[in-house]
């Protein structure tokens, strides 16, 4: 190569960068091009020097210079690009992070509690002001515990496949929570006041009830306890939970642990006992099972019926939230939409 043919091929290079660094638009693309410009092994600047070898002896001084010389400009026209970019790219950052401390600030929405949640800590509250432990049962029970202790026929329906969810011929989920008030019995003497709350399962599934769901059963054992006692803690416990002015029904129902047994309904706190949409027209609402604690359940558990009596009940926590709040389809309280939960926070 002669300096004649050197001289045009730099001034083709110099040419080549002026005309691309105005396309480049980020201090990443001025290192991307600068490479293959300067790059000894591959850039169109460096490799020239690599040539060095083929010049004559009397050129290499006037050829060395000449590369440098390119060199050293094409170097302070990216060094001068990449600077001006980067400031640019620095300003562009701050002006997008930049925070206005004048603007209102953005409203965070409340959270609150599940309302099965919010029914479940009420009936706690209110229960434990009446004197009432806590007993939280084992979600697995056996045959024994679930259905024999409590007094439940082994022909009784509630054992078929179709209600039960059995683990095993001894093991099951639980299908009340009643089993809690054998465990409670079988190890603490009378006086016995408690509730227990917990996940129940049932192979049952419509608007109204889920294969899982809550209940609280609620047992007390002593002296001289009847079922007028039973109806006086109901009464209190109503008004509580429903408001001043509801009062509560007995019905004659059937419970093999209970003898006798009732359903309770409570005076509709809708209409006030009137008739509406929410009663059905009755007045009345149905809301938990409950009765006398059957002797032999007592016998069974090691406690003396002839000395002690008892009473026992069973609330369904779904239940109470679905009346409570006006939920018409219990898959609402297990789906977490939040356009239904954040409308409710007692």
């Amino acid at each position: 190569m002669d300096m004649n043919e050197l001289t045009a091929k730099l001034s083709a290079i110099k040419d080549e960068v002026i005309a691309d660094i105005k396309d480049l638009a980020s201090s990443r693309g001025v290192y991307e091009y600068k490479k293959g410009i300067m790059d000894p092994k591959t850039g169109k600047i460096g490799t020239l020097m690599r040539e060095m070898g083929k010049i004559p002896n009397e050129l290499k001084a006037e050829y060395g210079k000449a590369v440098n010389e390119i060199k050293n400009w094409a170097s302070e026209r990216f060094d001068e690009l990449d600077a001006k970019l980067k400031e640019a790219e620095m300003r562009a950052k701050y002006d997008s992070e930049k925070i206005d401390v004048t603007l209102p600030a953005k409203k965070q929405a409340k959270g609150n509690l599940h309302p099965n949640t919010q029914v479940r800590n009420q009936i706690v509250d209110i229960f434990g002001s009446m004197g009432f432990e806590i007993y939280e049962g084992t979600e697995i029970e056996t045959d024994h515990y679930n259905f024999t202790a409590l007094n439940t026929p082994a022909d009784h329906p509630a054992r078929d496949m179709q209600d039960t969810f059995y683990l095993s011929p001894e093991f099951l989920l639980r299908t009340q929570t009643s089993a809690g008030q054998i465990h409670v019995m079988e190890n603490k003497k009378p006086p016995i006041k408690i509730i227990s709350p917990g996940k129940v399962f049932r192979s049952d599934d419509d608007a109204t009830h889920s294969p899982m769901f809550t209940q609280m059963e609620g047992l007390v054992v002593d002296k001289g306890i009847t079922l007028c006692d039973l109806n006086g803690m109901l009464d209190e416990f109503v008004t509580k939970i429903f408001g001043a002015g509801t009062r509560t029904r007995l019905r004659p129902s059937y419970f093999p642990f209970t003898e006798p047994s009732v359903e309770v309904d409570v005076s509709c706190f809708e209409c006030g006992g009137k008739g509406c949409r929410l009663c059905k027209g009755t007045g009345w609402i149905e809301v938990l099972g409950a009765g006398v604690v059957n002797k032999k359940v007592l016998e069974g558990c090691g406690i003396d019926s002839d000395v002690y009596s008892g009473f026992a009940f069973g609330i369904g926590i779904e239940r109470i939230a679905m009346l409570k709040y006006g939920i018409n389809n219990i898959k609402l309280l297990f789906e977490s939409d939040l356009r239904v939960l954040s409308q409710i926070d007692d």
